[in-house]
C-alpha cells in the first residue's frame, strides 16, 4: 500500500509539471499570453478537442505532439494509480474482515471484554498473561498502537446483533466496563437473554446502581470508586497487607501467587482430606480457603477439611507448583 501511494504522489507531481512545461513551452515559442498558454495546455492534455486558441507554428505543432503524448500517458497512470489504490484498500478491509471473522467462529469458552478504555485494557492484559481467550467490543475506532495483538470487533456491545457476531452463545463469559451504568445495565440485560449460562461481571459507577445491575443479571458487579477508596485507605493502615496481596496476585510473578484451583468431576482428590492429598506436604502450596459447590466459603482449613469435585480452593503458592496442582486437580 506505501509503495501504491508514493506512485500517486508521483503522478501528481508529474502532472503540476507537465501542465508548467506546457504553459512555458508555448509562451516561449508562440508568444501567448499565461490564460492561452494555461487553457491549450490543459485541452491538449485532456484531448477534449476544442481546437487550437491560435494558429501553431511548426515548432507549436512538434511541441503540441510531445506534450499530448507526455501528458496523456501521466493521466492515464494517475488514474491506474487511483485505481489500483482504492481497489487494494477496499480488498485489504475485506481480507481483514474476513480474518477476524474466521477468529472468531474459532473461538469457543472464550470471554468477551466489553469496552475498551483504560479499565478494558488493564483486563485485557491480565487475562493476555493467563493466555485465556478473549474478544474485545469497543464501538469507537481503535489505533493500530494499541491494538496489539488482541481480536478487537468495532461495533455497539447493547447491539444484540453485535453480541451474535462476537460469539455470546459459545462464550464463558462477559465483562462490561461501559462508560456508564445505564449502558452496562442494558448490555446485561441482552447478554442474558442470549446466553443464560454466561457468567456476567460489570462494573458501577453508582452503588446505588449495584441492586439494580444484579437484578438485571449480572453475577459480580464491582464498584471501582469504593474499590479504590478501600484500597488507599488500606494502603495507609495496612500497607504490609497491600503489599502482600498485590505481590501474590500480580500476574508473571514467578516466585509467588495466589490462584483459584477447580476441582472438576471425577477429580483425584474427591472426597479427600487436605492432609491425604499430600498438597501442602508434597508441593509446598498453601490452601488459604476453600469455595464449596453450594458457594460456601471456608477460610483457613485444617489437615482433616474434606475437599469434593466441583469444590474451589483458593491456593497460594509458587506459579510452578500452582500449575502441577491445577493438573492434579483435574485428572
Amino acid at each position: 500500500m506505501n509503495s501504491v501511494r508514493k506512485k500517486l504522489i508521483l503522478s501528481i507531481v508529474l502532472l503540476v509539471f507537465i501542465n508548467a512545461f506546457g504553459v512555458v513551452g508555448y509562451m516561449i515559442i508562440e508568444g501567448w499570453n499565461f490564460r492561452d498558454s494555461l487553457f491549450m495546455t490543459v485541452i491538449t492534455i485532456t484531448t477534449v478537442g476544442y481546437g487550437e486558441v491560435h494558429d501553431l507554428s511548426p515548432t507549436g505543432e512538434i511541441f503540441t505532439i510531445v506534450l499530448l503524448v507526455l501528458g496523456v500517458g501521466i493521466i492515464l497512470y494517475l488514474l491506474g494509480t487511483e485505481a489500483k489504490l482504492l481497489f487494494e484498500g477496499q480488498l485489504e478491509n475485506l481480507i481483514g474482515r474476513k480474518r477476524l471473522e474466521k477468529k472468531i467462529n474459532e473461538l469457543k469458552d472464550h470471554y468477551i471484554i466489553c469496552g475498551f478504555g483504560r479499565m478494558g485494557k488493564v483486563i485485557a492484559e491480565e487475562f493476555s498473561e493467563k493466555n485465556i481467550e478473549i474478544l474485545i467490543i469497543e464501538k469507537n475506532p481503535v489505533a493500530e498502537i494499541e491494538k496489539g495483538d488482541f481480536l478487537i470487533l468495532e461495533g455497539n456491545a447493547e447491539n444484540e446483533d453485535v453480541l451474535l457476531s462476537a460469539g455470546i452463545q459459545k462464550a464463558k463469559g462477559l465483562i462490561s466496563v461501559l462508560p456508564t451504568d445505564a449502558e452496562n445495565i442494558f448490555l446485561v440485560l441482552s447478554a442474558r437473554d442470549l446466553n443464560p449460562d454466561l457468567f456476567i461481571v460489570t462494573r458501577a459507577s453508582d452503588e446505588s446502581s449495584e441492586r439494580k445491575i444484579l437484578r438485571a443479571g449480572a453475577d459480580r458487579v464491582v464498584s471501582p470508586y469504593f474499590t479504590g477508596g478501600i484500597r488507599i485507605a488500606n494502603s495507609i493502615l495496612k500497607p504490609a497487607v497491600v503489599d502482600f496481596i498485590e505481590y501474590a496476585t500480580k500476574s508473571g510473578n514467578l516466585e509467588l501467587q495466589l490462584e483459584e484451583i477447580y476441582l472438576s468431576n471425577g477429580s483425584k482428590f474427591n472426597n479427600m482430606t487436605l492432609e491425604n492429598t499430600g498438597i501442602g506436604r508434597d508441593l509446598g502450596v498453601i490452601i488459604v480457603a476453600i469455595k464449596k459447590k453450594d458457594g460456601t466459603m471456608e477460610f483457613n482449613p485444617n489437615f482433616d477439611s474434606t475437599i469434593n469435585s466441583g469444590d474451589t480452593l483458593v491456593a497460594l503458592g509458587e506459579s510452578s507448583k500452582l500449575k502441577e496442582l491445577e493438573k492434579l486437580a483435574g485428572l
